[in-house]
């Protein structure tokens, strides 16, 4: 009776994997169920797009962040909004950690093949930028110069087209847009094409910038979500149907400054007819009033300087200095555990165990941290298993460090003389009580200032943790960098806060070194 028991469960397991999509809840019900709309964006990448709020920078705002709230209301749910590197949001949709892509993702064919896309919001066209004074007045006088280099946004559009009309010679990718509008300031490029929003938005913080000739290559931008949710695209196209109809779409994009002649396509692209004035609010809105144009639509404010930066950010790059903290000071311990067990078992281990330790050591030394958080956050959920992003990057961490401190304490442990087990055995200790009481004990000793050292190299290996979307000190920086363009000071912060957690470390070592005497030992 058990075994049919048993039989009929796994049968149960068996059909819910095989049955059909349809016949169980998609991602439309999840969100309505859930009551939020996960959408994911990078801050990285600034204005007019999401980026943080001038007044409370641990609070994003911009014209996405907004639609976002319009788009989740119509659906009758809130937004949550989603911190990830621009490049790998297509990879968080897939792998279902959000729910949708809302970054000024352009619509493309290589996107819709792997991601379905929604109707267009919005209409946008790539601009040439030069330094005032230039001699070079469009793409085709870029051309003639053999060394050109003209920056772009890494896997936009823009970098596509440069690509095609220049070669891959001239293109230099950066992360965010406006990295790319200061180096043409200062001459290290010759030019560069942003998307017509930034220009909009980021024209008061470079006046040394000039458009050169007209936009180009006209695009739309559209949400994805994850391949199959054809449902979510669709309820997301009416919910932008009734933002359009209603005017609260065009009444948005005034305020930051992005209605312009081509979003009257929109109209035509999601079906709506053209009225005026712009009629009530969808139903699922609460009542309000329409709101009136604004004169001055919102723009980037002026570059900060000195003191008012660090008066501004210095908290928060205190508060992301803390997450530096909390990843290093829980992933470094269990890799301390982890590489000492892993050397234990290697040297005194039996001996089929050997060769699995050496490859694990090896294969985590041979490959980059990069690569590991991204095979345990994207791949993974492939196989069924998801990880929280704090929880991978201790674990990505604790995992490629445990195989740097296996070997040194593999080297401390045969830098203890065998005759100190042979002593200890005989005296009637079992083997591991041996290892307990007088092997380890004199290799701990001795691997201090390596194991220290790996400690100060783990605090700065946590900014590879952004990849799997910890905002960690380097992030932050990088975000408020893009938004504020206040390079000197914020380096200058962000440079101290590493070196004062940096710098008590290499003092302790010193002092426990003095006190332990492993001058004497390691002479």
């Amino acid at each position: 009776m058990p075994k049919r028991k048993h039989l009929v469960a796994l049968l149960v397991m068996v059909a819910s994997l095989v049955a059909p999509r349809s016949a169980r809840a998609d991602l439309l019900d999840t969100v309505r169920s859930r009551g939020t709309l996960i959408w994911g964006a990078d801050q990285e990448g600034g204005g007019p797009y999401v980026y943080p709020r001038d007044d409370a920078p641990e609070i994003v705002t911009g014209f996405e962040v907004e639609l976002a709230d319009l788009i989740a209301r119509e659906l009758g749910v809130k937004a949550r909004f989603f911190q990830g590197n621009w490049d790998k949001l297509p990879d968080l949709a897939r792998t279902g950690q959000i729910d949708v892509v809302l970054n000024g993702y352009e619509r493309t064919p290589e996107r819709e093949a792997v991601l379905e896309a929604t109707k267009p919001y919005y209409v946008y066209g790539l601009q040439l930028l030069v330094k005032r004074g230039s001699a070079f007045t469009d793409l085709d006088a870029l051309a003639e110069k053999a060394t050109a280099r003209v920056g772009v946004l890494g896997g936009s559009a823009a970098e596509s087209l440069v690509t095609e009309r220049l070669g891959a010679k001239a293109v230099v990718s950066y992360d965010g847009n406006t990295d790319a509008m200061r180096e043409v300031e200062t001459g290290k490029l010759d030019a560069t094409i942003q998307d017509t929003p930034i220009v909009a938005f980021y024209s008061p913080r470079f006046p040394a910038l000039v458009p050169a000739g007209k936009p180009m290559a006209e695009g739309h931008y559209v949400l994805y979500v994850k391949k199959g949710e054809r449902r979510l695209a669709e309820t997301i196209d009416r919910a932008l149907v009734a933002l359009l109809a209603s005017g609260e779409l065009e009444r948005l994009y005034t305020r930051y400054g992005l209605w312009n002649p081509q979003q009257e396509q929109l109209f035509s692209l999601l079906g709506v007819a053209r009225t005026r004035p712009a009629p009530a609010p969808s139903a699922s809105a609460s009542p309000e009033p329409p709101q009136p144009m604004v004169s001055e639509p919102i723009r980037a404010a002026e570059r900060p300087r000195g003191l008012a930066v660090l008066s501004a950010y210095g908290g928060t790059l205190l508060g992301a200095a803390g997450i530096t903290i909390l990843l290093s000071v829980v992933s470094f311990p269990i890799a301390v555990a982890v590489g000492l067990l892993v050397a234990l078992g290697r040297l005194y281990g039996p001996r089929w165990l050997a060769r699995p330790l050496v490859a694990y050591v090896e294969i985590l030394r041979g490959t980059p941290l990069m690569l590991q958080l991204y095979f345990l956050f994207f791949f993974l959920p492939e196989l069924g298993v998801t990880l929280p992003a704090y929880a991978t990057a201790i674990i990505g961490l604790s995992v490629n460090y445990s195989a740097y401190e296996s070997e040194i304490y593999r080297a401390g442990l045969q830098a203890v003389p065998p005759g100190q087990m042979e002593a200890a055995l005989a005296l009637g200790m079992s083997r591991l009580q041996a290892l307990r009481h007088v092997v380890v004990p004199q290799a701990t000793r001795t691997v201090i200032p390596p194991v220290v050292n790996d400690f100060i190299a783990l605090f700065k290996d946590t900014s590879v943790c952004s990849v799997v979307t910890v905002v960690e000190l380097t992030k932050r920086y990088s975000i408020l960098n893009m938004s504020t363009q206040a390079t000197v000071e914020l380096t200058l912060a962000t440079g101290l806060l590493y070196l004062a957690m940096s710098l008590p470390l290499g003092i302790l070592s010193r002092r426990l070194e003095a006190r332990l005497g492993l001058k004497a030992i390691t002479a």
